[in-house]
């Protein structure tokens, strides 16, 4: 038997970075990943999709944004996608589970709000038992009760839950908490986690998915993106996980610190090789320090900011470099005269004056040092 294990979908989710363009991308690319999903069970051969957890980012979403994912994998007859209810899209009273039960789901959609065991397949020979969460938080352990369900003798036991098997030393009480070995003491074949959004195994039987479409600029090396194909040959038997790219946009965070047009070059050289087939997958939160020339600070405005910011899906910049402009660059107003005062002022102010003051006057002398430059041609 092969099945898909996936969660985090988040639909809906605010990117509160991003401009509306870029925003309704993002957004679009959460539900073009279900396909994506879809695709890769057909192609490999699996079931069904266990999902788990956090199909919404939000308990009380729109009603497009409800519809939006049923529809999605209405496309997938031949697949029986599970759903649990998550942190983010948990189940309470006339919420949008609810709602979802009441529009009427596709044959091929099951979802699971309580805690009873339920068939995998019509020959009865893997069992679901699921831990979705009634509340935001849950205190105590929602996947306590997978030791106890009874499945029949000979079955795959498969858990499907969201939470956390380790708290973050937040100091916050254990919310939503997943005992680590949880999989032995339930005697599950497979445990299919949903809460973190990298891919992480725990154990041989234990495994979190992750967001099948990277949603911040801290998980582009850490997991995301991804789906993970389970084979399972029988109850006892370990399963063989592989884990799939699924998602479309790669996210990075880089720094630099620019002192000449080499840096600049170095830059805008890595940024590019993140993803040379098609820079407009790729998003990039930069954080630039440093000093620059005149003429250099004119080069990474053209270069890193203009060229690249364009050529990438979004490229948001955390500072700027200081300007220290040489001799040579202020020789260029000429030997004397009110623009070489004019010009001399505004150096020494970029250079001694503090935060905004700088800036403004960094960005004014490379005004004036462009204006110059047009006039002389």
């Amino acid at each position: 038997m092969r099945l898909i294990h996936t969660s985090d979908w988040q639909i809906g989710k605010v990117f509160r970075f991003a401009d509306d363009d870029i925003l309704s991308v993002l957004q679009q690319e959460r539900l073009e990943a279900i396909g994506r999903i879809g695709r890769l069970a057909r192609s490999e051969g699996a079931d069904a999709i266990l999902v788990a957890g956090d199909v919404y980012d939000y308990a009380r979403p729109a009603e497009r944004t409800l519809r939006q994912p049923v529809e999605r994998m209405r496309q997938f007859p031949d697949l029986r996608w599970h759903l649990i209810p998550g942190n983010h899209d948990f189940h309470e009273p006339d919420g949008l589970w609810d709602r979802l039960l009441r529009m009427g789901l596709p044959d091929n959609i099951s979802v699971h709000l309580g805690h009873d065991p339920a068939p995998l397949d019509a020959a009865g020979t893997a069992w679901i038992i699921p831990a979705g969460l009634g509340h935001r938080h849950v205190i105590g352990d929602p996947s306590a009760r997978m030791d106890a369900a009874p499945t029949p003798e000979g079955a795959i036991r498969l858990g499907l839950a969201h939470g956390s098997v380790r708290d973050f030393g937040d100091g916050a009480p254990d919310h939503n908490r997943i005992a680590i070995d949880r999989a032995r003491q339930a005697g599950l074949t497979y445990l299919a986690l949903g809460d973190w959004h990298g891919a992480v195994r725990i154990d041989s039987r234990t495994w979190y998915s992750g967001t099948p479409e990277i949603d911040g600029f801290d998980l582009g090396g850490a997991g995301g993106g991804q789906a993970l194909l389970v084979t399972l040959d029988g109850p006892r038997a370990e399963p063989a996980v592989a884990v799939h790219d699924v998602g479309r946009f790669r996210w990075a965070r880089e720094q630099a610190v620019l002192t000449g047009l080499a840096d600049i070059d170095a830059l805008d050289g890595r940024l590019r090789a993140i993803d040379r087939d098609d820079p407009s997958r790729v998003l990039v939160r930069l954080a630039v320090s440093g000093a620059l020339r005149l003429s250099e600070l004119e080069a990474y405005q053209a270069r890193i900011v203009g060229a690249l910011g364009s050529a990438l899906r979004l490229l948001r910049i955390d500072g700027m470099p200081g300007l220290a402009p040489s001799p040579d660059d202020l020789d260029a107003f000429g030997p004397a005269g009110a623009v070489r005062a004019a010009a001399d002022a505004l150096a020494h102010q970029a250079r001694e004056g503090a935060g905004e003051a700088g800036e403004i006057a960094a960005a004014a002398l490379q005004r004036l040092h462009l204006l110059a430059r047009e006039g002389a041609a």
